[in-house]
């Protein structure tokens, strides 16, 4: 099956479904799934290297042995250490010489990612949560941009995926709802809602492919919407994790401390690397040992029409049976 919207004609896919890239849960496996099955698969560097311990340039390689359809790149331009913003464009450069054309991009800004990519036919969409970021991401000159929602899982805008929509869509490019689709009928409304397609994470989780720790798929399942809720203790801003006893042990509030830390003009980018840092262990020994660790687990609000672990292709499959010609007709037509 295939639905036409402008962003499956932008990159060359069958089913508008992102699988969005998830540190520490998007293993290769993952990606390959979700491409080989219509979607879009998006590689996260970070958790293919230092999560899974593949070579980048393997992994893709890998990734491509197992589908020829087109997969994306995750490229987070957060300025912090030069040896990650060099390592991050190493990255880059290698996805381009393995054929990589969609580029996902957030946290900066995604000019020198346009610049690089773009004469090799590369595609840029970059992860915004209001006007004032797509705004400077239109001047960076990016194709499309990923709208995050107030119900997406880590870190999560503050709009619904509705007022996003309204105060997005005159800006003349493809939208991509990002938060809150968990289940056929979400993604579906989503669509008619207007966006050219959908970008899901923590659904994904939850699959025989994702290679997280039965514990955090289990804690998807049993959670309800209300089970989400933001702490700031793991990267200094506001982060969607599913309430645990570990959670609610250790609160969701930076100490007076760190947020004045976090606030002042000489130390802020200090904390943040720290923070960064501590996050990156944390999340990665939680996803890969469960409770034998902490449970520190993202998710969105879409946990509430999550309920079994799927292959993630039966999974892109349900939800492109949920869209009919006439709906996909519509979506075009926006």
């Amino acid at each position: 099956m295939t639905y036409h919207t402008p962003f499956t004609q932008q990159v060359g896919i069958a089913i508008p479904l992102i699988c969005g890239p998830m540190y520490p849960c998007s293993n290769k496996e993952l990606v390959a799934a979700v491409s080989a099955a219509g979607g879009l698969g998006v590689v996260q560097p970070l958790s293919m290297v230092f999560v899974y311990g593949d070579d980048f340039r393997e992994g893709l390689r890998w990734i491509r042995s197992q589908t020829d359809k087109p997969i994306g790149m995750n490229v987070l331009i957060e300025k912090s250490a030069k040896a990650y913003e060099e390592r991050m464009q190493t990255w880059v450069q290698i996805a381009v010489e393995e054929g990589v054309k969609f580029f996902l991009t957030s946290l900066g800004n995604p000019r020198w990612v346009v610049e690089k990519v773009r004469p090799h036919g590369g595609i840029v969409y970059h992860d915004v949560t209001e006007r004032k970021w797509a705004l400077k991401a239109l001047e960076a000159d990016v194709d499309g941009l990923i709208c995050v929602n107030e119900r997406a899982g880590g870190h999560a805008g503050q709009k619904s995926a509705q007022r996003l929509l309204a105060d997005l869509k005159d800006l003349g490019k493809p939208l991509i709802c990002a938060g809150g689709v968990g289940d056929p009928e979400a993604f579906k409304q989503a669509l008619e809602m207007g966006y050219a397609g959908v970008q899901m994470g923590t659904r994904f989780i939850a699959t025989t492919e994702c290679k997280a720790h039965d514990d955090y798929k289990q804690a998807i399942l049993k959670a309800q919407a209300e089970d989400i809720v933001l702490t700031d203790r793991l990267s200094g801003t506001p982060c969607a994790i599913i309430k645990t006893p570990t959670v609610a042990r250790m609160g969701t509030q930076a100490s007076w401390l760190e947020k004045k830390l976090l606030k002042h003009r000489k130390t802020k980018y200090l904390m943040r690397t720290l923070y960064a840092l501590q996050s990156v262990w944390k999340l990665k020994q939680a996803s890969l040992k469960g409770r034998g660790y902490k449970d520190f687990w993202q998710a969105g609000k879409s946990v509430e029409g999550i309920h079994t672990i799927q292959p993630a292709a039966e999974i892109v499959k349900l939800f492109a049976e949920a869209l009919s010609a006439e709906q996909m007709a519509d979506t075009v037509s926006d």
